[in-house]
C-alpha cells in the first residue's frame, strides 16, 4: 500500500478465528475503498493468526499486528492499532461483529461536512438465533445533528461504545484507552466527551452487534459475563473513574447525568437476570453495588423508570428478598407488586408510603377492570402428564376487594379450570390449587404445534375478564413428557420467569400438517382466483339473478356497519321480503345474531354474487367481477371530506393504465350512488368518473346522529369502562398513505395529555383499520383503544368532542353540532406530498387547527370559548356537508332503490324536501340513471 488511506479500521481479536473472517470481510466490502484494516491480535492461541495472515496475503489493505502476551482486555490492542494507523480517521471493530456497508464512507463525509471531532451512529443488535435486529436506544439517534459539547446533550452518556464511531486520529492519540481494566470503553467515552468540542450524530445503522445464539461460558464477551462478581466490581470501578474524569475536566455538574446512565443501563443489565440467581449471589451483589449507589446524588433517581427506582431503594436498604420480587417486574409481563399503598392520590410499591418507591406514573392502580393488574405466583410440581400448581394471587390495588362475586379460572389455551381461591394469608395473597392433566387438553384432529402462556382469569359478575400470566421459580428446570402424539415441555420463560407450555407434534401426526398444506395448495390451485372468476362469469351468463336475494357488504367484509347496516335495518324494520346475505372476512365481526353470513371470496360467496339481484356495499365488491345482467348495485360509499379520492388518490393518480382501467370498470357497475351532499357530488362524482343515478337523501349512517341514541352512548361507555363523570374525547386520526400500519397517524402526545387532562377527560382512540397502534399500559387509565369497537356511531354519540386530522369522520361528526379540534402538524406534507386535498382545511375547519399537543391541551381547557369562537365556521361547514341530513336517509334510500319490492310512497314531507333541496343547490347536476 503506497497511498495514505482515508480511514483505518482497527479490528481487535483474541481466540476468535471462526468469526474474524466475517468481521474483516465487512470492512473490505465497504463502499469506501481507500481504507486499511489493522488486525490487532491480543496473542491468540487458536487459528486466528492463520486467518489474519491469509487476509494479509490476499489483500494489501490488510495489516496484522500480534501481541506477545495477552493483555486480558481491549485497551492494549486498540491503542496498538491506533499507533499503527496511517489514515487521518479511525474506526474500531470487534472480531465478532460487523460494520454496515456504507459505515465508513457515510461517517467520513459527515465528519468532513461538520468539522466534528468524531461522528457516532446507530448500533443494531443482531440476534443470530432469529435473525432479528433491535436498535440500541433509537431515540438517541433519531435525528441527524451536530452537538456543541456533551453539556448540550448529556443524554449521550448512554452511548458509551467505542465501536460505532469514526474519530480523528489525532484525537485518539490524545485520549488513549486504559490498559489496566475492563469496561475501558466507559472511561474512554467519558474522556472523549470531555475532550471533544463538537461531535456529530447520524441516525443510520453503522454497526451490527452480534448476539450469539449459544456461546460456551468461556467464549462470553466481557460485557456478557454478568454472573461473575468480578464483572460487577469492574463496572463500578469504571463508573467511579468516569465520575472523576468529569470532575477533573471542570464538568462536575454533569456527574449526576453520567451516573443516571449507570443506573439506567449498567445496573439494569445485572437486575434483568437477577431473578434466576442464587440467594447467596443476590446478597453479595447487593453488598457490592450498595456503596456506589449510596454515593449518588438523590437527583439521579428522580427521572429514572419507577421500577428501577424501587429496585435501587431495596439495594440501598440492604433487602435482597424484596429486590428479587421487584426485579421480576422489570421484564416480561411486568407484574405488579405483591402489595401497594395509595395515599393522597399517589401509589407506592409495598406496604409503606416510601417516596423512593412511588409508582404513580405507571397508573396500575387506575386501570379499568378488564385491564387491571394482579400478581399470580405459582409453585410448579408434577409428574408425567399431570401438572400441579399452587397459586398465590396478590391483589395490590384492591381490584378483588372492590368486585364482590368475582370468580377465578386457570386457562391453558382452550382448557379452563375453576379455581377456588381462599381468604388472604399472612402475606396478603389468595392461595389456590389446580391440577391439569395434559391429556385432557384437546387441539383438534391435527394436533397443535406452538406455545402458549397459561393465565389466571378473574371474571366479575358482569362477565368482564381480567387476566395475568403466572410467575414461577426462574430456576425451575424444564419438564417434558409425551402426550397424545405430542412432546410437551413446561418451562419458565424469560428473566421474569412466567409459565410457558410448548407443544410439538410427533410421529405420524407431525406429517399431517404437511399433507394438509399440500392438499390446500392443490385445492387453491384448482380453485384459485382465475378459476373462480371463470366459473363466476359462466354462472352469470346462464343463470338469472334472484329478485329476492341481496348481497350486503361493509368495509370489505370487516363488519356490519356504515350505510349498508342502516339500509339493512330499514329493510328489516319494514319486513321487506328480501333474503339478505352479508359478506364477511375470516372473523365474524359485529354482525347481529341470526344474520346469514358468507365468507368473502369463498365458493359460496362467488355463487351468491352471481345469483343476488341486489348488491349493496360501502367500498367495492371484488374489482375484477362484472355485475350480473339484471343485478342492481347500490354503492353507498363510506365518507366524504377534504381528502383526494378516486383517480386523484395516490394509488390511482399515477398514469398507469391497469389500475385506472380496473377502477373505471368497477365504478361502471354502480347503478346508484348515495350522495350525502352537493359538495360530495362536486368532488366525488367527477373524481371517480361516475355517470349513474344519484340518491340525494343524505347518509343512512347519519340518521342516528341526527336523532340521537342515549342507549348507544351508554352501551359504548359501559363497554369501554369509562367513568360516568368523565368527559370523552373521540380521537380519530386517518392513516398516512406512505406509512400504513406504522402507528404514525397517532401524532398527539398521549402521555402529556394524560398528565394534564386525566382528571376530567377520557380519550377514546379510534385509529383507521389499516393502522397499527398499541396503547401503552401506563396510559390505559386515560386512553381506551376503540379500534375494534364495532360501531363508530356509538362512539360519536358517546363523545363530548372530536379530535381528528383529515379523517372523513369530521363530516359525520358535524351532524351532532359538538366541538371539533384538528391536530394537523403535518399539514403541508399531507396536502403536497402525502394524500392531497380539495379544501384548505385551516380556512374552513369548524374548530381550531393545532400543531402541538400543548395547544391541544389548552384548547380542551377552553372548549366552551372555542365553540363560541368557531360558531359561524361550524354553521358554514354543516351547510357544506350536512345540509341533507334530516334523519330519514335510510328510508328515502330504500324507497328510491328497492322500488320493485314495495309500493313507492310520495308524501308531502318528501315533496317539500326535494323542493327545498333544489332551492339550496340550483346548480346541482342532475345525472340520469341508467335504465335496466
Amino acid at each position: 500500500m503506497i497511498n495514505v488511506p482515508e480511514c483505518s479500521v482497527v479490528v481487535i481479536t483474541y481466540n476468535d478465528a471462526a468469526r474474524l473472517a466475517r468481521a474483516v470481510r465487512s470492512v473490505l466490502r465497504q463502499s469506501l475503498r481507500d481504507i486499511e484494516v489493522i488486525i490487532a491480535d491480543d496473542a491468540s492461541t487458536d487459528g486466528t493468526e492463520k486467518v489474519a495472515r491469509e487476509f494479509q496475503r490476499r489483500d494489501p489493505r490488510v495489516r496484522y499486528l500480534r501481541g506477545e502476551v495477552n493483555s486480558g482486555g481491549c485497551g492494549v490492542p486498540r491503542n496498538r492499532g491506533v499507533a499503527a494507523a496511517r489514515a487521518p480517521y479511525v474506526m474500531f471493530l470487534d472480531s465478532d461483529d460487523e460494520l454496515t456497508r456504507h459505515a465508513c464512507k457515510s461517517m467520513l463525509l459527515e465528519i468532513e461536512r461538520t468539522g466534528a471531532d468524531f461522528v457516532t451512529g446507530q448500533i443494531s443488535r443482531l440476534y443470530e438465533l432469529t435473525g432479528k435486529t433491535a436498535r440500541y436506544y433509537p431515540a438517541l439517534f433519531g435525528r441527524r445533528r451536530t452537538v456543541e459539547g456533551i453539556a448540550r446533550e448529556p443524554e449521550m452518556f448512554l452511548d458509551s461504545f467505542s465501536t460505532n464511531k469514526l474519530y480523528r486520529a489525532e484525537l485518539l492519540r490524545r485520549v488513549p484507552f486504559r490498559e489496566d481494566m475492563h469496561y475501558e470503553d466507559h472511561v474512554f467515552s467519558t474522556a472523549l466527551y470531555c475532550a471533544a468540542r463538537r461531535f456529530a450524530v447520524v441516525p443510520w445503522v453503522v454497526y451490527l452487534w452480534h448476539r450469539a445464539s449459544a456461546e460456551s461460558e468461556e467464549r462470553l464477551s466481557i460485557s456478557l459475563s454478568l454472573a461473575e462478581m468480578a464483572n460487577v466490581r469492574s463496572r463500578i470501578r469504571a463508573a467511579r473513574l468516569s465520575d472523576d474524569i468529569l470532575r477533573d475536566s471542570g464538568l462536575g455538574d454533569l456527574v449526576h447525568e453520567r451516573q443516571r446512565r449507570f443506573v439506567r443501563q449498567d445496573l439494569r443489565v445485572y437486575l434483568n437476570p437477577l431473578p434466576s440467581r442464587e440467594p447467596a449471589w443476590i446478597e453479595e451483589f447487593v453488598s457490592v453495588i450498595r456503596p456506589y449507589l449510596a454515593e449518588l446524588d438523590p437527583v439521579v433517581f428522580e427521572t429514572i423508570d419507577p421500577l428501577m427506582r424501587v429496585c435501587c431503594s431495596f439495594v440501598l436498604d440492604g433487602r435482597p428478598d424484596e429486590l428479587l420480587v421487584a426485579a421480576r417486574s422489570l421484564n416480561g409481563p411486568k407484574a405488579p407488586p405483591r402489595a401497594a399503598v395509595r395515599e393522597g392520590g399517589r401509589t407506592y410499591w409495598g406496604t409503606v408510603a416510601d417516596e423512593r418507591r412511588e409508582i404513580t406514573s405507571l397508573r396500575m392502580a387506575e386501570l379499568p377492570f378488564s385491564a387491571s393488574r394482579l400478581r399470580h405466583e405459582a409453585v410448579l410440581t408434577g409428574e408425567g402428564s399431570l401438572i400441579r400448581l399452587a397459586i398465590t394471587t396478590y391483589d395490590p390495588f384492591g381490584v378483588l376487594a372492590a368486585t364482590p362475586g368475582w370468580t377465578a379460572f386457570l386457562r391453558f389455551r382452550n382448557h379452563r379450570i375453576r379455581l377456588e381461591p381462599r381468604a388472604p394469608g399472612g402475606d396478603g395473597g389468595h392461595p389456590s390449587e389446580a391440577t391439569i392433566d395434559l391429556t385432557s387438553i384437546r387441539h383438534g384432529r391435527l394436533g397443535f404445534e406452538g406455545r402458549y402462556d397459561p393465565v389466571v382469569e378473574i371474571v366479575n359478575p358482569d362477565g368482564r375478564v381480567t387476566s395475568d400470566r403466572l410467575l414461577v421459580d426462574p430456576r425451575t428446570a424444564p419438564s417434558g413428557t409425551t402426550v397424545l402424539w405430542h412432546r410437551v415441555v413446561v418451562e419458565a420463560e424469560g428473566n421474569a420467569a412466567f409459565l410457558r407450555v410448548l407443544w410439538r407434534r410427533q410421529g405420524l401426526l407431525r406429517q399431517l400438517p404437511r399433507l394438509k398444506r399440500a392438499a390446500t395448495r392443490l385445492l387453491r390451485r384448482a380453485g384459485g382466483p382465475g378459476v373462480k372468476l371463470r366459473v363466476y362469469k359462466a354462472l352469470i351468463s346462464v343463470l338469472p339473478p334472484r329478485a329476492d336475494l341481496a348481497l350486503f357488504e361493509s368495509d370489505v367484509g370487516a363488519g356490519c356497519t356504515g350505510n349498508p347496516r342502516y339500509i339493512y335495518e330499514e329493510l328489516r324494520r319494514r319486513g321487506t321480503p328480501l333474503k339478505v346475505v352479508w359478506s364477511v372476512v375470516e372473523t365474524r365481526g359485529n354482525h347481529p345474531p341470526g344474520v346469514r353470513l358468507v365468507r368473502r371470496m369463498s365458493w359460496r360467496h362467488i355463487w351468491t354474487m352471481a345469483r343476488a339481484g341486489y348488491w349493496v356495499d360501502s367500498h367495492g365488491m371484488p374489482l375484477a367481477y362484472p355485475k350480473p345482467p339484471g343485478t342492481r348495485y347500490l354503492q353507498t360509499w363510506h365518507g366524504q371530506g377534504i381528502k383526494s379520492v378516486g383517480f386523484d388518490a395516490p394509488d390511482l393518480r399515477a398514469d398507469f393504465d391497469g389500475p385506472r382501467a380496473t377502477w373505471r370498470a368497477a365504478v361502471d357497475r354502480w347503478d346508484a350512488l348515495v350522495s350525502p351532499s352537493a359538495e360530495f357530488e362536486r368532488v366525488f362524482v367527477p373524481s371517480n368518473g361516475y355517470r349513474g343515478r344519484l340518491l340525494r337523501h343524505g347518509s343512512p349512517r347519519c340518521d342516528v346522529l341526527v336523532r340521537g341514541d342515549r342507549q348507544a352512548a351508554e352501551r359504548a361507555r359501559e363497554h369501554l369502562e369509562i367513568p360516568h363523570w368523565s368527559r370523552v374525547l373521540l380521537y380519530a386520526p386517518t392513516y398516512r398513505d406512505r406509512a400504513k400500519g406504522s402507528g404514525q397517524s397517532v401524532r398527539a402526545d398521549l402521555a402529556a395529555m394524560a398528565e394534564a387532562l386525566s382528571g376530567d377527560w377520557t380519550v377514546v382512540l379510534r385509529t383507521h383499520p389499516v393502522e397499527r397502534f398499541e396503547v401503552p399500559e401506563h396510559l390505559r387509565h386515560f386512553v381506551r383503544q376503540a379500534g375494534p369497537y364495532p360501531e363508530v356511531n356509538d362512539l360519536i354519540l358517546l363523545s363530548d368532542a372530536l379530535l381528528t386530522d383529515y379523517s372523513s369522520l369530521m363530516c359525520d361528526y358535524a351532524v351532532t353540532g359538538r366541538p371539533m379540534l384538528f391536530l394537523i402538524d403535518d399539514w403541508d406534507e399531507y396536502r403536497r406530498v402525502e394524500r392531497g386535498v380539495y379544501h384548505d382545511l385551516p380556512a374552513i375547519a369548524p374548530g381550531p387547527c393545532l400543531t402541538t399537543t400543548e395547544e391541544l391541551i389548552e384548547a380542551l381547557r377552553d372548549l366552551e370559548g372555542l365553540t363560541a369562537a368557531f360558531a359561524s365556521r361550524y354553521i358554514a361547514f354543516r351547510r357544506t356537508w350536512c345540509a341533507d341530513e334530516k334523519g330519514h336517509a335510510s328510508a328515502r334510500v330504500v324507497d328510491a332503490f328497492f322500488e320493485p319490492l314495495h309500493a313507492r310512497t310520495t308524501d308531502p314531507v318528501e315533496v317539500r324536501e326535494r323542493a327545498s333541496s333544489r332551492a339550496r343547490h340550483p346548480s346541482r347536476p342532475s345525472l340520469p340513471g341508467r335504465s335496466r
